[in-house]
């Protein structure tokens, strides 16, 4: 893939990735083609600080968990009214890493 377009990528998304994980995704956009690239600059790939908001606002629901694609802890989230609200608190300091990393899944999917 053109350079640029690399560049742009990574300029617009690399804080809604895990920081150790940009030179493995440059090396893979460099290598794609132009129709997986366009599919992997579509994706909605959620912003951490977003979810860290949802999840002071609605931690308690699992709506932070659902968000990330996380659709069986969020059940369980939801159930257990955020672990007894102590989930919910943990959740506040881990939640940005696990929306960072459910990204860096779904990009890996595309490419």
């Amino acid at each position: 893939m053109d350079a640029n377009n690399v560049t742009l990528f990574l300029a617009q998304n690399s804080s809604r990735f895990p920081v150790e994980s940009l030179p493995i995704i440059k090396k893979k956009l460099e290598e794609i083609d132009e129709q997986r690239f366009f599919l992997a600059s579509t994706q909605e790939y959620r912003d951490p600080i977003v979810v860290l908001i949802v999840s002071i606002l609605f931690g308690s629901l699992g709506v932070d968990r659902f968000l990330i694609g996380q659709t069986g802890l969020g059940v369980a989230k939801l159930l257990t009214c955020g672990g007894l609200l102590f989930w919910m608190v943990v959740d506040w300091f881990i939640i940005m890493d696990a929306a960072r990393e459910s990204n860096l899944e779904k990009f890996l999917r595309v490419v």
